[in-house]
């Protein structure tokens, strides 16, 4: 390297200051969820608050569990469920309608693809009444299809895939797997999806966290006695009263699956960018 790649590549005192204190501002306000779940309701008044954790988490967990309102373990249960195979379906859908945009030829594809990308444009909250309307409709209301099925496939993951797989993916690929007799479904899983796992990875990532987030919609057509875990959390505040300890212990618990599936993923991510990057 010359000497001017070397200074280009240098890392400086006030890169890692920056970079520390990102971090910090990034894991403070889940130490202080930590902190406040461990510590008793009368010391979270005190004047200066606690930076510290206590040892009150299993009173103020036990607490969430004994209240009926919050139906905890449900909504956790319910939680899981919906964000797990709405982030299958979203990966799965979105990767093949990447494909199918990017590497093949047909007619109305160009017309097809911007019909979906303006449906990005339009606010989620102008579709709620309409949707709500269907669910009534349809039987659906307080089911966790209700939650599901609208979200099985979403605009931006097919955007997402189709502008990923016209770059990592070469024609010259797909007409080799062709030549050997693979069928488009064939060449899609062997070839293109392996192809596609940092995007895909990515994609699940943020779609996890979306649904895992998602607040207003299950609101509106679940019933306080099958909620999903943000909902549930909701019930946990009064109109008066709000117990933090108890509201922070149960955030805790929930944000749990959200580590996992980040770790996850991020594995996936970090392993098919290396990957791509050997072979390159």
């Amino acid at each position: 390297m010359t000497s001017a790649s070397r200074r280009l590549w240098r890392t400086s005192p006030l890169t890692y200051m920056a970079l520390v204190l990102a971090a910090l501002l990034s894991i403070y306000p889940f130490y202080y969820m930590i902190v406040i779940g461990t510590r008793s309701l009368d010391s979270i008044n005190d004047v200066p608050p606690p930076s510290t954790p206590g040892g009150a988490f299993g009173d103020n967990f036990q607490r969430v569990l004994d209240n009926d309102a919050a139906n905890f373990f449900t909504g956790m249960m319910n939680s899981i469920i919906v964000s797990s195979v709405v982030t299958v379906s979203v990966v799965l859908t979105g990767s093949l309608a990447g494909f199918a945009f990017a590497k093949l030829r047909f007619k109305g594809s160009n017309a097809l693809l911007l019909a979906i990308i303006i449906t990005m444009m339009i606010p989620t909250q102008m579709g709620l009444i309409p949707l709500w309307s269907m669910m009534q409709d349809l039987g659906w209301y307080d089911t966790l299809y209700a939650v599901t099925v609208p979200f099985l496939v979403t605009a931006f993951g097919v955007f997402m895939m189709r502008q990923y797989a016209s770059q990592a993916i070469s024609d010259e690929l797909i007409e080799a797997g062709r030549v050997d007799g693979a069928s488009t479904f064939r060449i899609y899983w062997n070839i293109v999806l392996p192809a596609l796992r940092p995007a895909a990875g990515v994609l699940g990532l943020l779609t996890f966290m979306e649904t895992w987030n998602s607040f207003l919609w299950p609101y509106a057509i679940l019933t306080p006695e099958n909620p999903t875990l943000q909902v549930s959390l909701s019930f946990l505040s009064y109109a008066y009263y709000t117990d933090y300890s108890q509201v922070f212990a149960a955030t805790a618990i929930g944000t749990i699956p959200l580590v996992i599936v980040f770790l996850v993923f991020g594995r996936q991510i970090i392993g098919g960018i290396m990957e791509g990057a050997v072979k390159s």
